[in-house]
């Protein structure tokens, strides 16, 4: 592929947003639209998705990540979409200027009229939920575990223990049950859930896996190899209950607890992020606050399904391929939408009055708990 100088759209990511952001520009009048990939093959995350439960939104049938992520890479193939894979973007400028760095082309400098942002996001660490205890090896998080046993053919463990109810543990427990290993138990801190009810229903329920509620781990047992972890029932404040402590034997320990947007990339091009959800503040067309910048899917805020990430990126892209036609100008008058006491974040942050007759206009949020 010979690389141009300059593009009406470049997209940064090519996730479940990113292709659809791309398909969606090239739809609605977009010349020349890039993707830039830092992995080996476009479709981020959704490759080791192995597991059904895609597409039932969007083509009404139930699919493996990697048979739904090859639909929108075929049509953005057919659509003429350039892909640039195996690429880390370095930065971007204010003036749209892509910086970055490829094994084939070298120092790649980009010029382009709207930039996506789709990054996505990333599973949140031992350090940052403070977990204390010994370092050793046999520590990771579930995403991680996920794309050893799905697409590298590898086993981290045999007995395990999930920290965490969200999705990707969730399903993980199911995985390495179906690989032979044995989950002796999944803890959630909180009262609740944190992933969707059908997956503790199809993952956990159906497999006899334990589920404790109020649970979280005390302290990592081990030297070279995790060897257990020490449980602890916590209160309706996460303050540990004295004599509530049980020890689990296991040789690892997986951690799904909770994921964070990529935003490295949109706070180095002076972008405006949201402190509660973690992403860009942006409006009905998921413009951000620099005209000209776009944002699709988790990059945005974590959603619950594959399938929004999608229609997210349908929009992102079509007003990306719109407003570069005609100049990304900022909007004389925005509708602030805000949330009341009982909601933590609503996405957009802004409407546009002139938009309110053209299309539908989803709003997103979560409510405190």
């Amino acid at each position: 592929m010979t690389l141009k100088d300059n593009y009406d759209v470049v997209v940064i990511g090519s996730g479940p947003g990113g292709l659809a952001a791309a398909i969606s520009a090239k739809k609605n009048g977009a010349q020349d639209v890039l993707v830039i990939e830092r992995d080996l093959e476009p479709g981020g995350i959704l490759l080791q998705c192995i597991h059904n439960g895609f597409g039932v939104e969007m083509f009404k049938e139930d699919l493996p990540g990697p048979s739904y992520a090859q639909r929108f890479i075929s049509d953005a193939y057919s659509l003429g979409v350039e892909f640039l894979l195996d690429t880390m973007v370095l930065e971007i400028t204010r003036d749209h200027r892509i910086l970055a760095t490829s094994k084939l082309h070298g120092f790649v400098d980009l010029q382009s009229k709207a930039v996506i942002l789709a990054m996505g996001c990333r599973e949140r660490t031992r350090a940052q939920v403070r977990l204390p205890g010994t370092r050793p090896a046999g520590v990771y998080t579930a995403g991680t575990a996920q794309r050893w046993v799905n697409v590298e053919g590898y086993m981290p463990g045999k007995r395990f223990v999930i920290l965490g109810s969200g999705d990707i543990g969730m399903i993980m427990a199911r995985r390495l049950t179906f690989e032979g290993a044995k989950v002796e138990r999944v803890l959630e801190v909180m009262p609740y859930l944190s992933g969707l009810s059908r997956n503790f229903v199809q993952c956990l329920l159906d497999y006899d896996i334990p589920l404790q509620l109020m649970h979280t781990v005390k302290n990592i047992i081990g030297r070279e190899r995790v060897e257990a972890i020490e449980s602890v029932a916590v209160d309706e404040k996460w303050n540990p209950i004295p004599g509530t402590e049980e020890i689990i034997p296991c040789d690892t320990l997986l951690l799904s607890v909770g994921l964070i947007p990529e935003n490295e990339l949109s706070r180095k091009a002076g972008v405006a992020i949201d402190p509660v959800t973690a992403g860009p503040f942006v409006d009905d067309h998921f413009q951000t606050s620099l005209p000209g910048f776009y944002s699709a899917g988790n990059v945005v805020h974590v959603y619950d399904l594959v399938d929004w990430v999608s229609q997210a990126g349908l929009i992102a892209g079509k007003a990306a391929a719109l407003d570069g036609l005609r100049g990304h100008a900022e909007a004389d008058r925005v509708i602030p939408v805000t949330n009341a006491e009982n909601v933590r974040y609503v996405v957009p942050q802004t409407i546009h009055p002139d938009h309110l007759a053209e299309h539908e206009i989803r709003i997103q949020f979560r409510v405190r708990t």
